[in-house]
């Protein structure tokens, strides 16, 4: 398997260090509630996860939540709330739809240790890292220092040694939380949270690191310079694995410019599976843009595969070598993750499932070759579940539907046809199939 690897610029065979993958994700800041944006990161990554696993090995797959951060704060002074209130709301409902503060004393110890050995130094409550001593700070992002501008989340100061040097820990304000340290009460900065756990749960070299290629500077860069820097060892991340964004329109998707689309909206509106094959349609290092045409494409998508799984023929032999097929799949999956290859390999067979099963013919074998494969997207093969009266409606769709049946036999078209058109008006799409008439809703 070929993964590209963001410090090289190439595309690399992926071998881990040990016997089990160490795997690092960046998580949500949870000041507001978790968008498209969001799953489509955290889709990619839960893939590459599945397919590490398929292909035997064992994946230890940390993530963090950032609850302590400067838009957390002023988002809850907004709302009139503590900040560790609204964290833990957004936080939940991230849990909910996707199926760090417990880490203040591992932070301050590993900034003491920086503090020791002079990568950072204390201003006025303060403690910065300074990058000057770091002789390979911009490697990940291929920058000088002389070429680096400051960026939004990079706060320029008169205390500071050099401008591109970044905080570890903020001395505290009124109003906000805050933790004694050696330096006086404060809370951690944005990066060094992401070294903190790393190390505590993964250990100091990790096999994966992964997140949105708006986080490769400066948060990657400043947490691979830290972490080495505490560490001693290089390199902190053996596959730096970066994805592409979502957009809307020409502007990632983001809370910040309020452009999103959140999680649960789109639940409410398609099947999980429509909202992991519109993200894995695209290469996960290229940027996607949102449409409710394309999930709308994917929704059919999805139901077409499900259809395929409605029956086996378990007495039939099989007719159907679906190992091609599976090749195809794999083939893709291990050129740097190639989803929408891997895809088009799992619609081509259920498309001859669908022609063997119109012709009478076993596909069990194809069948589960299928949900084996499409399980590694992480697809269900599985009805979505509606809010709302789809549970009680569901015998008087059926009573039509046979409704209809009967009067197609009597060639009662006109009437017919009209039943099926209150049912659309109602967003109850038809189908006809040689194995009867089957429904969903659209």
């Amino acid at each position: 398997m070929k993964l590209y690897n963001t410090i090289t610029g190439q595309d690399e065979e992926f071998v881990p260090a040990g016997d089990k993958v160490k795997m690092y994700v960046c998580g949500i800041t949870p000041y507001a509630p978790c968008h498209m944006g969001h799953a489509m990161s955290y889709v990619i990554f839960d893939v590459l996860r599945r397919y590490l696993e398929f292909q035997g090995y064992e994946v230890e797959h940390v993530q963090n939540f950032t609850d302590v951060d400067d838009k957390i704060i002023q988002r809850a002074q907004e709302e009139g709330i503590y900040p560790q209130e609204l964290a833990e709301r957004h936080i939940q409902e991230f849990m909910d739809n996707m199926g760090a503060t417990q880490e203040i004393p591992h932070i301050i110890e590993v900034i003491r240790s920086l503090v020791e050995k002079e990568y950072a130094y204390a201003a006025n409550g303060d403690v910065y890292f300074r990058v000057t001593k770091d002789m390979d700070y911009g490697k990940l992002s291929h920058r000088t220092l002389e070429g680096m501008i400051a960026g939004a989340r990079v706060e320029v100061g008169a205390v500071k040694e050099h401008p591109m040097d970044f905080v570890l820990w903020k001395a505290a304000k009124e109003g906000e939380p805050s933790w004694e340290s050696p330096w006086g009460p404060g809370r951690p900065g944005w990066h060094i949270e992401c070294t903190a756990m790393s190390l505590m749960y993964l250990g100091e070299t990790l096999d994966i690191h992964g997140g949105g290629l708006d986080l490769i500077f400066p948060h990657h860069e400043n947490e691979t310079a830290q972490s080495e820097s505490y560490t001693g060892k290089t390199p902190f991340v053996r596959y730096w694995v970066h994805n592409g964004l979502l957009q809307m329109g020409e502007d990632k998707m983001s809370k910040s410019l309020g452009n999103l689309v959140s999680l649960e909206d789109a639940l409410n509106q398609y099947s999980p599976d429509a909202l992991r094959i519109f993200f894995l349609g695209s290469h996960y290092r290229s940027p996607l843009t949102y449409s409710e045409e394309g999930l709308s494409a994917t929704e059919r998508a999805a139901e077409r595969l499900r259809n395929v799984m409605r029956e086996g023929r378990e007495n039939l032999a099989d007719s159907l070598d679906p190992l091609p097929y599976k090749q195809r799949f794999l083939q893709a999956m291990d050129s740097d993750l190639n989803t929408p290859q891997a895809l088009a390999a799992l619609f081509d067979l259920a498309r001859e499932i669908n022609r063997a099963i119109e012709s009478g013919l076993g596909v069990s074998q194809a069948q589960k070759t299928l949900e084996k494969l499409g399980n590694i997207l992480g697809l269900t093969f599985r009805k979505p579940q509606r809010k709302g009266l789809e549970g009680e409606a569901k015998p008087f769709i059926d009573l039509l539907i046979d409704v209809r049946s009967d009067l197609r036999a009597a060639r009662q078209y006109d009437l017919a046809d009209r039943v099926r058109t209150h049912l659309d008006e109602l967003g109850v799409v038809l189908e006809d199939t040689s194995q009867g008439t089957l429904w969903k809703y659209r």
